[in-house]
């Protein structure tokens, strides 16, 4: 049980960040940083601030051999200081980024999902913690936003991110522990070397400290001027982003061929972190400009960034999620019910009527009607005099090479009758006297 204790440096910091926010979630580990949070969090509750509501939420990796006597430990904690507690199980898979960088993205993607609305999230870094991004950033040839670290406050995915601890070092949060009487479980895993983060704390760092005791709060006031140049320069180019993006988020090529190389991959950045993706490397923001903005007009170039992807059409580069290749699906359909498309494409409808232009006429009985997603050879789209590739269809269209192939087509057996929305083939005009109809695509929107 938590002794009780008078106002220190460590609750007044807490209080000072906290602000206005008062329904907190609080990450916990169980280790000291987030045992002292909760403690210092419950005072506050119990002395000054009654009306915080608290939580907390334990991730179970199950990465270590003690993690079931982890959860029993935050278990136990709660109960005594009377905070609800959610045990969320994840998985963790390291092969493509490594065991750190997949269970920090498990834990926050566990938080996200399981937050309450207007809730704030508390996680517990301290100055120590800071020092270390900040040098682990350097390794990896970081830019002022990447040596910024962490903030005290930040918007994540729809919620508030909070880490108040940032300016106490760990020794204070050592201090506040001991003199509190609390109990606080170890990591094995933070003695792994192996880790690059471990590594520093354990190898590097304390060297630093023992020669300069002040390291962590002069790294600590870096972050901070780099995060001021870093605002600085969002404010400053603010308005240039705003006038090359389209309303589809769609950034414009053209306007930034004139641009010094300096200012336009300052503008990449800002476009493609608005766009929620995960900041580039130099040499893939190099690439994107000179591989993807820059290629031939006629190809469909693309570079690969995590689960994204940037592509370029006329003259526009889009960032795009991974999609899933629908080739060879073909879908039968019997044009009296909807049809439900794959990856939440919406649905396909057939509407009896006349004198459209979008008119087609009903299947004759020895005709089968399905639903695929290519087209090859020449097309004699209605409106046209003579026929043409589809590939320079798409093309008049104005459809983006990722969204041909998620486009859906109707078919009467082998024959090629609409794209709805876009043409109609002359295959697909009904004789004279001869029923027909629309095909009408209503979209994951609601629209046709």
């Amino acid at each position: 049980m938590m002794k009780d204790l008078p106002d220190n440096r460590v609750l007044n910091v807490l209080a000072d960040q906290l602000g206005a926010d008062r329904k907190l979630c609080l990450a916990l580990s169980g280790g000291l940083d987030s045992t002292v949070l909760l403690a210092a969090l419950v005072q506050l509750r119990d002395s000054t601030v009654p009306d915080i509501a608290l939580r907390a939420i334990h991730v179970h990796h199950g990465l270590s051999t003690l993690a079931d006597s982890w959860v029993a430990h935050c278990t136990e904690c709660c109960q005594q200081l009377n905070v609800p507690l959610t045990v969320i199980y994840v998985s963790v898979d390291g092969q493509h980024e490594g065991i750190e960088a997949a269970a920090r993205a498990a834990r926050y993607q566990a938080f996200s999902e399981n937050l309450a609305p207007s809730e704030s999230l508390l996680t517990a870094q301290h100055l120590n913690d800071q020092c270390e991004t900040l040098m682990l950033a350097l390794k990896r040839g970081s830019g002022p936003a990447g040596l910024s670290a962490m903030a005290a406050r930040a918007e994540r995915s729809g919620y508030r991110l909070l880490r108040p601890f940032l300016s106490l070092s760990r020794e204070q949060l050592e201090q506040f522990a001991s003199q509190a009487g609390l109990r606080w479980i170890e990591d094995d895993s933070n003695q792994d070397t192996r880790f690059d983060r471990n590594f520093l704390r354990l190898n590097v760092l304390p060297d630093l400290y023992q020669r300069w005791p002040h390291f962590p709060e002069a790294v600590a006031r870096s972050a901070a001027l780099c995060a001021e140049q870093e605002a600085l320069l969002d404010e400053l180019m603010h308005e240039s982003l705003i006038a090359l993006t389209e309303v589809d988020g769609s950034l414009d090529i053209s306007a930034m061929l004139s641009m010094s190389p300096v200012r336009r991959q300052a503008i990449l950045r800002r476009w493609l972190s608005a766009q929620g993706a995960r900041m580039p490397s130099r040499d893939q923001l190099l690439r994107i400009w000179d591989e993807v903005a820059l290629s031939r007009e006629d190809a469909s170039p693309q570079l690969q960034l995590n689960a994204m992807s940037v592509r370029r059409f006329r003259q526009r580069l889009y960032l795009l999620p991974a999609m899933t290749s629908l080739r060879d699906v073909i879908l039968p359909w019997d044009l009296t019910t909807e049809l439900l498309l794959p990856e939440r494409l919406g649905v396909l409808c057939f509407e009896r009527g006349e004198n459209d232009p979008a008119t087609v006429r009903l299947p004759r009985p020895d005709e089968s009607v399905s639903v695929r997603f290519q087209a090859k050879g020449m097309i004699e789209k209605v409106g046209r005099e003579h026929a043409r590739h589809i590939k320079k269809l798409w093309q008049e269209l104005n459809v983006p090479s990722w969204q041909r192939e998620r486009t859906p087509l109707v078919y009467y057996n082998e024959q090629l009758i609409a794209a709805p929305g876009l043409f109609i083939t002359r295959q697909a005009l009904a004789e004279t006297n001869e029923p027909g109809g629309k095909i009408v695509w209503y979209q994951t929107s609601g629209e046709p």
